[in-house]
């Protein structure tokens, strides 16, 4: 039974308080709070794990209107910590619809904080930026829920990786199919996998710490570094593992995390970012053709450069940049056949601008097509 009218509270590592109505009893929950501007797909989000361990606020008025879904979800089960909105729906409507959000995220134990002001919440989170927070039941923050608040550990330096990758190698997609892809599971989402078997590819997901020599062993034909969560610095066993793979000339595609990472590899470094980018509606621009791309975009950290170069990484070249702060969006080796991008061309939630991109790598897989060309056909 829900109880819609118990009070509750966000209360903000800086002293912000924002209150508001908790939908179920829940114990105080911590962690870095962010914002996504996207105004459907929540059930892709709160699945996303990307999202591994953030309180998310949504930046849509209201959430829940059109129910949730067994096809909807990116893993398992919800990935976010917490989750704060404007309202709730107590209705939903839609013919795929198999049942209501509240009940969802209830049997989850996700803590939902709804009525809280979440224009006022993002504009001090896009001023002061993300920061950690702490959810919890009342009017006021008591001594112990600001104890544990201060005791949360910062995004900065943690490996979330290692706590979302698969423990178990696992197959996708048609066993017969012509092509195979590797795919590091740093936090994939179930979508870039769909993409990839619509591309006539079986897909094996590997765990984000499999040895270099023991993927050669499942010989690809295209090896793909996935999104996910936290800090790309922490995940410190990756470069190795990549810097051996890249000797082998198979094409190499990483988003999100995967490319930080690849980033890192070839001597880049990377910073967190004030709030990041998280959302549909991120424009990104094609250096070589000058087009702009609208790009779901969720990360916190970016690889340190411009468009001219990237940071201690010569090796690398910029295909793509944001067009809101000029962050790295796309990188391709010189030499090598690989390629990374910062957005995510599997959208889910999103727009398709960058769906091509699979299809791309593709070319590159097969030999049909130049190596990764910066510009996507969306013929």
């Amino acid at each position: 039974m829900l109880n819609s009218s118990r009070p509750g509270f966000l209360l903000l590592e800086d002293g912000t308080l924002f209150r508001g109505r908790l939908t179920h009893d829940t114990e105080p929950v911590v962690a870095e709070v962010v914002f996504t501007t996207n105004m459907t797909g929540y059930q892709e989000v709160f699945t996303d794990p990307s999202y591994r361990g953030q309180i998310v606020v949504m930046t849509s008025p209201m959430v829940g209107n059109y129910g949730i879904n067994d096809q909807d979800p990116e893993s398992g089960q919800p990935q976010i910590a917490g989750v704060v909105m404007r309202e709730l729906s107590a209705q939903f409507s839609n013919w795929r619809a198999t049942g209501d959000l509240a009940s969802w995220l209830l049997k989850e134990k996700v803590p939902v904080l709804d009525g809280v002001d979440t224009r006022r919440l993002t504009r001090h989170l896009r001023s002061a930026g993300a920061m950690r927070g702490a959810i919890a039941a009342g009017q006021h923050p008591s001594a112990d829920v600001m104890n544990v608040l201060a005791a949360c550990p910062s995004m900065e330096g943690l490996d979330l990786a290692s706590r979302v990758t698969v423990r178990n190698q696992y197959q996708w997609g048609d066993p017969a199919a012509p092509h195979h892809i590797v795919a590091y599971d740093y936090g994939i989402k179930r979508n870039i996998l769909r993409l990839f078997a619509e591309e006539d590819c079986r897909i094996t997901v590997v765990p984000a710490q499999m040895p270099a020599e023991a993927v050669l062993d499942l010989r690809p034909d295209g090896i793909f570094l996935s999104n996910g969560p936290g800090d790309p610095a922490a995940v410190a066993y990756a470069p190795d593992i990549i810097r051996a793979l890249s000797r082998h000339d198979i094409p190499m595609l990483g988003i999100c995390l995967g490319h930080q990472l690849i980033g890192l590899t070839f001597g880049a470094s990377t910073e967190k970012m004030s709030y990041g980018h998280r959302g549909g509606n991120h424009p990104v621009r094609e250096l070589e053709t000058g087009r702009v791309l609208i790009t779901s975009q969720n990360h916190g950290f970016t690889v340190r450069g411009d468009e001219g170069s990237i940071s201690g990484a010569p090796a690398m070249e910029v295909t793509h940049t944001n067009l809101n702060d000029g962050t790295i969006e796309g990188m391709r080796h010189r030499e090598l056949p690989i390629f990374a991008v910062q957005y995510h061309p599997e959208a889910a939630p999103g727009p398709h601008d960058a769906r091509p991109l699979f299809h791309q790598f593709m070319q590159a897989v097969t030999g049909d097509g130049a190596l990764m060309s910066q510009t996507l056909d969306t013929q």
